[in-house]
């Protein structure tokens, strides 16, 4: 009887090891954003990326001067295994909504029609598949806008994607995640501390935790500072035997094959 309860016992802490180890082996999982194509991002972002051997997910609008100007560069990027992902033509957000009078008429998503929306962002796909080679993408709605007058237009995009992001801020867990709205955490002027705090509370749940940057060190409203911004990569590296810093679509590829999302 004492060797079967022993047996039980060492049974489960052998269970509950696996389960804090289950993200690709790993005890979270932190994925690095990076929205709207900005030159900072090429300039600094990435360079700072290849000095510590980590990937980032770069949305990229594809009539930002930043993208279109610089395609040699956003090849080479992608070259290096990080991934290009869609954040549409224009980045058209709904200007009917609260707060938004940054949003301009001709990118209105509230005048905007679903046809037009797909068009748009199926362009996108076939631009980056030009500069990359890939057929999977991944999708960021602009502004985490999923409706046109109301009405999702989500199912009209799965087909072409096979994840997106979403701006809600929460750790996402494997029990069930909806692929086409994954949670992420809008990061602006926030310290490397605070930074680092939230990947320890995905250390801590084991959740995996996305990041979602605009500026690094400026060129956005939206911004935290490059020294903010190096810190949490170094601690990041520092501690890679137990955080896997995946992209976006390797991220929710493994959600999918583990047959925990919808």
């Amino acid at each position: 009887m004492f060797l079967k309860r022993t047996f039980t016992f060492l049974l489960c802490l052998f269970s509950l090891s696996l389960q804090a180890q289950d993200w690709n082996k790993k005890q979270c999982a932190v994925v690095l954003t990076y929205d709207d194509a900005l030159n900072v991002h090429l300039d600094k972002v990435i360079p700072a990326l290849d000095a510590l051997g980590l990937k980032g997910t770069f949305y990229l609008t594809a009539s930002s001067a930043a993208f279109t100007k610089r395609l040699n560069e956003w090849k080479k990027v992608a070259a290096n295994k990080h991934e290009l992902a869609n954040h549409t033509l224009y980045h058209p957000c709904d200007g009917s909504l609260p707060g938004r009078s940054f949003v301009s008429p001709e990118y209105n998503l509230a005048t905007y029609s679903v046809r037009r929306l797909t068009d748009e962002i199926r362009m996108t796909n076939a631009v980056l598949q030009a500069i990359d080679g890939k057929q999977e993408r991944t999708f960021a709605y602009p502004c985490g806008d999923t409706k046109i007058n109301g009405v999702s237009f989500v199912d009209a995009i799965k087909g072409d994607f096979i994840a997106a992001r979403g701006v809600k801020g929460e750790m996402v867990s494997k029990s069930n995640p909806d692929l086409y709205n994954i949670g992420s955490f809008m990061i602006n002027g926030q310290s490397g501390e605070e930074l680092i705090e939230l990947v320890k509370k995905a250390m801590q749940t084991n959740s995996m935790l996305v990041f979602l940057f605009h500026g690094v060190g400026g060129e956005h409203n939206l911004n935290v500072s490059l020294e903010a911004h190096n810190q949490l990569l170094r601690f990041l590296k520092d501690n890679e035997k137990k955080i896997w810093v995946p992209t976006f679509v390797e991220a929710t590829k493994y959600l999918k094959t583990s047959g925990a999302a919808k």
